[in-house]
């Protein structure tokens, strides 16, 4: 069993950097030309809205956060993984820790299943893509 601290010693920060960015490329796409109009329809958001918001919080503070999402998942599939073995873990987290967790917050919320599924759909390809990246440098 290793400690928290033999663990930190073992991640390889560019390939957490790279991860991270890679959720914010994705995140990008998904949201922009992919399902950018569907979400915003979604969520009762119009242009104007989202033209309110601080880019510089909105966008800085979301790679903070694809970061560290990045470092836990790193942390939890260890410095032995290979690029199937990230793949599969990023995909398992995605489905099954992150996307039956929303589930369970927009059934209370009441929100649509087309909104569950572009939010669930983006975490579970970003954590993917975070998993196979770390999983192969």
């Amino acid at each position: 069993m290793m400690d928290l601290a033999t663990a930190f010693t073992n991640i390889h920060w560019a390939s957490v950097l790279v991860a991270a960015v890679s959720s914010f490329l994705i995140g990008g796409i998904w949201y922009g030309p992919i399902f950018g109009r569907a979400w915003m329809k979604e969520f009762g958001f119009t242009e104007t809205d989202l033209k309110k918001r601080s880019i510089p919080k909105t966008f800085g503070l979301s790679l903070v956060l694809a970061f560290i999402a990045a470092l836990i998942l790193d942390l939890f599939i260890g410095k032995e993984a290979d690029l199937i073995f990230g793949l599969s873990a990023g995909f398992f987290a995605g489905l099954g820790w992150v996307a039956t967790f929303l589930g369970i917050l927009y059934l209370f919320e009441m929100k649509s299943l087309k909104a569950y599924l572009i939010n669930a759909g983006y975490c579970i390809v970003s954590l993917t893509t975070m998993g196979a990246l770390l999983g192969a440098w």
